[in-house]
């Protein structure tokens, strides 16, 4: 469920393109009158702002809020901005190639459903002339590119119907391939990690449970490392609760000394019009403790503000 909330009577595009135009002019910048409208505005409301704005005064909105707006809050907006595959696509193409992050990278792409992806792909090729999959392959290597470019093309169900022999038998392959033997057959982690929907991934991790007494999330942490457990790890817990995985995502970003605010506002703009309140509740649950209290602590000001509205009010 998405936090997104937009006024129950909603001025139009045009106006809300000349409401922005009237923050922008004279001196500084109206910032809240900027918050209040674009924070409050779904990605279609958004493209049509956008529209309304270059015809009105043929001049790009993203280029002017680039222009106006500065540091953490100018981040996060000009990434609120695009509908979702697109800015999917635009953080792909930094962290792969410009401000590399294979963490980052490897969130998005595992997080995602096939459906997601295809669009991605197509969007990444059409907006940057390069195909997703090269951008990986230079940036990547062993498993973990092996894993994310099988990832980005098997084709995978997004049904709940799951075949329980199946099941089993992925369950039994994966303790062989890792917990029975010494060292890790990382060719079965990835062959059905990146092959099964994830109906069927939740489904075999609950039968490993089942027949070994142990989580499945353990043996990926004790057999294997880095990005690659990272990426295993990713899909597991989509496939399981997503919810729970970006919470906790959330609370890394914020834990010790220092937050970083690149994941912050990566994991609130992408899941605002998603499963924000699936996040806000998990959040809540494990570290009682809401999360729009954390981000109060973490953050200040108009940044504080823009990431206060997406997450929408607190719900105890």
């Amino acid at each position: 469920m998405a936090t997104l909330t937009i006024p129950p009577v909603l001025s139009s595009p045009r106006d809300d393109a000349m409401h922005l135009y009237k923050a922008f002019k004279g001196l500084g910048c109206d910032t809240s009158a900027v918050i209040n409208i674009l924070a409050h505005r779904d990605a279609s409301q958004r493209a049509l702002i956008e529209n309304e704005y270059k015809i009105m005064y043929s001049e790009d909105l993203t280029k002017r809020l680039s222009s106006e707006l500065s540091g953490n809050l100018k981040k996060a907006v000009l990434l609120w901005m695009p509908d979702p595959a697109r800015r999917d696509a635009m953080i792909l193409k930094e962290t792969l190639t410009t401000d590399i992050d294979l963490k980052a990278a490897t969130e998005v792409i595992c997080s995602r459903t096939p459906s997601q992806l295809q669009h991605l792909k197509q969007l990444y090729h059409a907006l940057f002339g390069s195909h997703l999959e090269h951008d990986i392959q230079t940036q990547t290597s062993g498993d973990l590119g092996q894993l994310l470019l099988a990832y980005l093309s098997t084709p995978r169900s997004e049904g709940l119907e799951v075949d329980r022999t199946m099941v089993d038998h992925d369950a039994k392959a994966l303790f062989k391939a890792g917990e029975k033997r010494l060292g890790t057959d990382e060719k079965t982690f990835r062959i059905i990690f990146s092959g099964r929907s994830r109906a069927h991934m939740a489904a075999v991790s609950s039968a490993y449970h089942n027949m070994y007494g142990s989580t499945l999330k353990k043996a990926v942490k004790g057999e294997t490392s880095g990005n690659f457990e990272h990426a295993l790890v990713t899909i597991l817990q989509c496939a399981e609760n997503p919810g729970k995985y970006f919470a906790k995502v959330m609370h890394r970003a914020m834990k010790g000394l220092g937050t970083n605010d690149k994941t912050l506002i990566r994991v609130i703009v992408t899941r605002t019009e998603i499963d924000m309140q699936y996040i806000k509740a998990e959040y809540q649950k494990k570290h009682h403790k809401s999360l729009n209290d954390a981000i109060h602590s973490e953050t200040s000001g108009h940044y504080l503000t823009f990431l206060l509205s997406l997450l929408g009010p607190n719900h105890h």
